[in-house]
């Protein structure tokens, strides 16, 4: 009989292992000698023969399977770090904007994705008047800056993410277009 299953690291525990093996392969690119080389040469190889895994995985699994493997966040992660993803960086890209959409519609403004040209992502901007807050003002740099982010992240094979910035029409009341003043 199959033992019991293991329990999965919460997303927040991934985050944190993920965060202290940054700080540790920073540690130990900085140390010179060769038993670093040799340490950073063992990481590479595994990471490489954990993709090839994952690959495999992928090779057996139908469609509907990969999809949903795809759909986990940290296998989404991997399978774009070893550029074995089943969706195009396009699709990726579109569904990163579309999960940042409510959050900039909150800061009255508005993202939509607007295609790819090349390997460069275009999104439409649109700056809200006073209901945007500081991060829409000026362009919306704190907006323009989260969603090349989020683009970057899930589509590394793109190389940029270029604002289509437009400003929404300032609200004009009905009446002061029918109204004609007198002559």
């Amino acid at each position: 009989m199959a033992e019991a299953a293991t329990e999965r690291l919460a997303d927040p525990d991934v985050e944190a292992r993920l965060g202290r093996l940054d700080e540790l392969l920073e540690s130990l690119e900085s140390a010179p000698g060769p038993t670093t080389r040799s340490a950073t040469q063992a990481v590479a190889l595994l990471t490489e023969v954990y993709g090839e895994a994952l690959a495999r995985v992928l090779d057996h699994a139908d469609e509907q399977l990969a999809e949903r493997l795809a759909e986990d966040e940290l296998l989404g992660h991997l399978m774009v770090l070893h550029d074995i993803h089943p969706e195009p960086a396009e699709r990726r890209a579109a569904r990163a904007v579309e999960r940042l959409r409510p959050a900039v519609q909150e800061r009255g403004g508005d993202v939509e994705w607007a295609g790819v040209e090349g390997q460069v992502a275009r999104v439409r901007l649109t700056t809200g008047g006073s209901g945007c807050g500081s991060g829409c003002g000026g362009g919306g740099s704190e907006v323009t800056d989260a969603v090349r982010a989020a683009v970057l992240a899930v589509a590394p094979e793109l190389t940029a993410v270029e604002p289509l910035t437009e400003t929404a029409p300032a609200f004009v009341p009905l009446t002061t277009l029918t109204h004609r003043g007198a002559p």
